[in-house]
C-alpha cells in the first residue's frame, strides 16, 4: 500500500540496503538463470494489484523474485496512483484500469493477486473478466461483503482518523501520519527502514475507500481463490469483528490458506523472495 522506491542506479537496477553488501533487483528482468527455473507446467502468469498509499513499484522485488523462477509477472498501475496526478477518482475507475490492462494485453489463465485495498479491486475485476482468471489470491486484503465499503471494515478509531484527515486535506485525499504508518503498516521494520519506506508514501484518494460496492456478481463466481495471511500484520486488529483471517478470508467460501510471518508492507522490501514463494504457493495448482 505504498510507493516505496529503492535508490535507482544508473545500470537500471533497484538497490536494497537491507541485506549485507546490498543486492540488486533488476527492474523488469525476465531471463533468470536456467538452474532456478521451474518445469514448464509449473510456470504461472501473475497479475499483482497493489493497495492504497502505493503504486506499481510496490511489487518490484516480489516481481523480480517470481520472474527468477520462470513466471510471467504483470504489475498494472491504476487511476489516481503512480504518475497520474488526478486524485479525483472512483473505485470503478481504478477497477477499469486493471481490466483494461488485462484485456489490452490479452492475458488469460492469470493468477490475480490483490494486496490490502487491492482485494476490493480484484473482487470487482473478477466480475468483469472471470474467464481470464485461473485463481484469485488475496494477501492481507479486504474481502468486502456485498454493499460494503473498505471504510466499513475499519475499526471506529481508524475510520474516524481517516475521515478527519480527509476533511482537512483540501483535495479529498488521506495522508498517513508517520506514527500511524510505523505502528500499523511496517511494525516489524527497523526505524531506518520505516523512514525510508515512508519517504515514498503519497496522499491516497479518499473516495474509493468510502464507496459501497455492489458485489453480488462476485459472490456468484466459482473462481478458485486463496488467502495469504501474515501473522504480524497490524493494520486491522484480530478479533472483535475485525481482522484479515478468519474474519475476511472465510467470506471466500472454499479457499486455500497460506500463512507467513510478517507485517503489512515490510517484507516486500526486506524479504521479497519469501513473499514471492507464499504467493506462488497460493497460486499454484
Amino acid at each position: 500500500m505504498f510507493p516505496y522506491r529503492p535508490g535507482f542506479t544508473p545500470c537500471g537496477c533497484y538497490y536494497s540496503p537491507y541485506c549485507q553488501g546490498g543486492w540488486l533487483w533488476r527492474y523488469g528482468a525476465t531471463e533468470p538463470a536456467d538452474s532456478s527455473r521451474l518445469p514448464h507446467q509449473q510456470r504461472l502468469t501473475f497479475v499483482l494489484v497493489h493497495g492504497s498509499w502505493a503504486d506499481a513499484h510496490f511489487w518490484d522485488g516480489v516481481a523480480a523474485a517470481l520472474r527468477s523462477k520462470g513466471h510471467i509477472v504483470h504489475t498494472p498501475e491504476y487511476a489516481g496512483h503512480g504518475k497520474d496526478p488526478n486524485k479525483d477518482v472512483t473505485h470503478a475507475m481504478i477497477t477499469k484500469s486493471v481490466v483494461d490492462y488485462i484485456t489490452r494485453l490479452n492475458l488469460h489463465d492469470i493468477i490475480l493477486v490483490g494486496h490490502s485495498f487491492g482485494g476490493s479491486v480484484i473482487q470487482k475485476v473478477a466480475e468483469q473478466v472471470p474467464d481470464r482468471i485461473r485463481r484469485l489470491v488475496f494477501w492481507d486484503a479486504f474481502v468486502l461483503k456485498d454493499g460494503e465499503s473498505v471504510a466499513d471494515e475499519l475499526p471506529p478509531q481508524t475510520r474516524q482518523g481517516f475521515e478527519q484527515l480527509r476533511a482537512v486535506s483540501g483535495n479529498d485525499t488521506i495522508m498517513l501520519p508517520f506514527p500511524l504508518f510505523r505502528d500499523l503498516f511496517v511494525n516489524t521494520a527497523t526505524l531506518e527502514v520505516a523512514k525510508r519506506m515512508y519517504a515514498g508514501v503519497a496522499p491516497e484518494p479518499a473516495k474509493p475507500l468510502f464507496e459501497k460496492l455492489d458485489l453480488k456478481a462476485f459472490y456468484a463466481l466459482t473462481t478458485p481463490r486463496s488467502y495469504v495471511y501474515f501473522y504480524q500484520d497490524n493494520v486491522l486488529p484480530q478479533g472483535e469483528g475485525f481482522g484479515w483471517n478468519p474474519h475476511m478470508s472465510t467470506r471466500l467460501g472454499q479457499f486455500r490458506l497460506i500463512v507467513g510471518d510478517g507485517d503489512h508492507m515490510t517484507d516486500t522490501i526486506t524479504r521479497p523472495a519469501i513473499l514471492a514463494q507464499k504467493i506462488y504457493e497460493a497460486g499454484r495448482d
